[in-house]
């Protein structure tokens, strides 16, 4: 066990919404356990994400830029846990590290944030709108070809700013972030999984660890979401057979209704001119057969490069 003198070291990005989640991470632990607050040291680590604002995720390597310089901490021994955002995580982890802890899942869907405008239907003709992930920008492509879409990249503060600084009418969060933060307010609207299909993961943490560290496993064990960690399986390996990355705009959403699981997904060109979609219904247990069963269905109908094209 942890103790003042022995804390355990948890690291995370240093934006306000990780901080919070590590806060959860260490809360629910302590609760869990008896531990005092100082048994536990939270530990910011600025990513290559967070470092690079001034260019496109897709042009700076994708997956992992959220990631990287936290799991080499972790390798080395600097932290003893990491907490994640899992619609950052890569679907392949480095050797010797595992993920078999993930939190309560918070609200799945997307929030549409505008200062004066009420929903996607409502943007004026040609609005500007502010994002930078490829997956909402080519969904809202698809729907709202009329509008102009432009690189939005920042933390949830930085991003509300360009907001009122006029960059864009309008831009998306997560719900989850905004729950996570007491900012649901900041919303005008949640969207509907139905008008807008999440990314893999999205609102749920997930907690890393050595393999071979055992007294981790232990503490970690006690506060793993079972739900939620057969509905990040099998979304994840939907995502893993697409070999989904930052530039590939891929959706994908479980839900479970007893011991059934109906799996959702779509790829998407980066232009939104196409989406393939498709659905898979089973039992939760074969999630993760699932979920590639429905990748490789989806591969088939849209055909090679579709992806990257």
């Amino acid at each position: 066990m942890p103790t003042p003198t022995r804390p355990l070291r948890i690291g995370t990005r240093g934006s306000v919404l990780a901080l919070a989640q590590a806060h959860e991470t260490r809360d629910r632990l302590m609760a869990a356990h008896g531990l005092p607050q100082d048994a536990f040291q939270i530990i910011p680590i600025k990513t290559t994400g967070d470092r690079v604002l001034d260019r496109p995720l897709s042009q700076i390597g994708g997956k992992g830029l959220f990631t990287r310089e936290i799991e080499e901490a972790l390798t080395e021994g600097a932290i003893d846990i990491a907490v994640h955002s899992m619609k950052d995580m890569p679907t392949l982890q480095p050797d010797g590290l595992v993920i078999d802890c993930l939190l309560p899942r918070e609200d799945v869907r997307d929030a549409f944030v505008s200062p004066h405008v009420a929903s996607i239907t409502a943007l004026p003709q040609g609005a500007v709108v502010g994002s930078s992930s490829l997956r909402r920008r080519a969904q809202l492509a698809h729907r709202r070809p009329d509008l102009q879409l432009v690189e939005f990249r920042g933390n949830v503060q930085t991003r509300l700013q360009k907001l009122a600084d006029g960059v864009a009418v309008a831009t998306f969060l997560a719900m989850a972030g905004l729950s996570r933060l007491d900012m649901r307010h900041v919303a005008q609207s949640a969207i509907d999984p139905d008008e807008m299909l999440p990314a893999v993961a999205q609102g749920a943490i997930g907690i890393e660890r050595r393999a071979d560290d055992q007294g981790c496993a232990m503490l970690l064990s006690s506060i793993n979401d079972p739900l939620t960690a057969l509905r990040i399986e099998a979304e994840r390996a939907f995502l893993r057979r697409l070999d989904g990355s930052c530039q590939t705009p891929i959706a994908g959403l479980a839900t479970l209704d007893g011991d059934r699981m109906t799996l959702r997904g779509e790829i998407l060109r980066p232009d939104g001119s196409e989406v393939v979609a498709g659905v898979r219904d089973g039992l939760a247990s074969d999630g993760a057969a699932m979920g590639t069963d429905l990748a490789e269905e989806l591969l088939s109908r849209a055909g090679p490069g579709f992806l990257m094209a």
